[in-house]
């Protein structure tokens, strides 16, 4: 019998662990603020954003939104952003992507200070990542790992692929997973044999965002499989990367889309915050 790793359940244990040091944090006079900036009305992003807020609203950080229309300009947005990085009340900055198609992203994440760089995005958050510095760790990957190890499966010495490399998800997934000593492979669209690779994987983490691309005969018989992807099928119904129903019997353990990964990202997030409140004693 597979086990299914419930990522609301975990999310929300995480989330009252943080309510509970937030107001901790606050008695002694830390706090911690975070602004979300919004360009443009993408329905998704609109979704994402409101369920920052009321994460935010529920673990007891303030938060600003700042919701610009979809006209605005790169060089409006990085001014705001530089605005925000000088602003002592602020802690944490968070530009929703995607950006609209005339503002460059790369700029964007690349103006926001990497102290306030919540999302983990910014090229100095991702070499801290991989030397083992101190700094905020991108939200999904860092919420796989809490997955993993709040269900009670070890990561060290394990063979782990992940399947993908874009630098939201598969590099620093690959990072953590060697972070945690497991032995780690990294498959993506060019890769030859691929099958051969993820039936060599304890853990198999797949992030390619292709619709149920990952079926039985890419798995190895009790391995622990995540499903990174999100999409809506023919009938309109959420599914993965992974075929669920086809892949889940001959897993240990499995993540259900939705509510596997998903979940954690945003939980992830307000853990980034409240590392800022953390650290507030030390900079002081």
């Amino acid at each position: 019998m597979s086990q299914i790793i419930d990522g609301k359940q975990i999310s929300k244990q995480i989330k009252d662990e943080l309510k509970e040091e937030v107001q901790r944090l606050a008695a002694e006079g830390r706090h911690a603020c975070l602004a979300v900036v919004q360009v443009g009305e993408d329905p998704a992003s609109t979704v994402y954003v409101n369920n920052k807020k009321k994460a935010c609203a529920y673990i007891g950080i303030e938060s600003r939104a700042y919701e610009l229309p979809e006209t605005t300009t790169e060089e409006e947005l990085v001014s705001l952003v530089e605005k925000l990085n000088r602003d002592d009340e602020v802690n944490g900055i968070l530009v929703q992507l995607p950006l609209p198609s005339h503002i460059d992203e790369d700029r964007i994440i690349r103006t926001i200070s990497p102290d306030k760089d919540v999302d983990g995005f910014h090229p100095v958050s991702v070499g801290r990542l991989w030397i083992g510095e101190k700094g905020f760790l991108s939200c999904t990957p860092a919420g796989i790992i809490q997955l993993l190890k709040r269900s009670g499966i070890t990561i060290e010495g394990k063979e782990c692929v992940v399947v993908g490399r874009s630098n939201i998800v598969g590099k620093p997934m690959a990072a953590l997973l060697l972070r945690e000593n497991g032995t780690v492979t990294v498959a993506h669209s060019r890769t030859k044999n691929l099958k051969e690779i993820t039936q060599r994987a304890d853990i198999l983490v797949v992030a390619i965002g292709k619709e149920r691309f990952i079926t039985r005969d890419y798995v190895k018989e009790g391995a622990v499989v995540i499903d990174v992807g999100m999409h809506r099928d023919a009938d309109n119904h959420l599914c993965g990367d992974v075929d669920y129903k086809d892949v889940e019997p001959v897993t240990a353990a499995i993540t259900p889309v939705p509510g596997g990964v998903g979940p954690m990202t945003i939980a992830m997030l307000m853990n980034n915050c409240v590392e800022t409140m953390r650290t507030q004693e030390e900079t002081s």
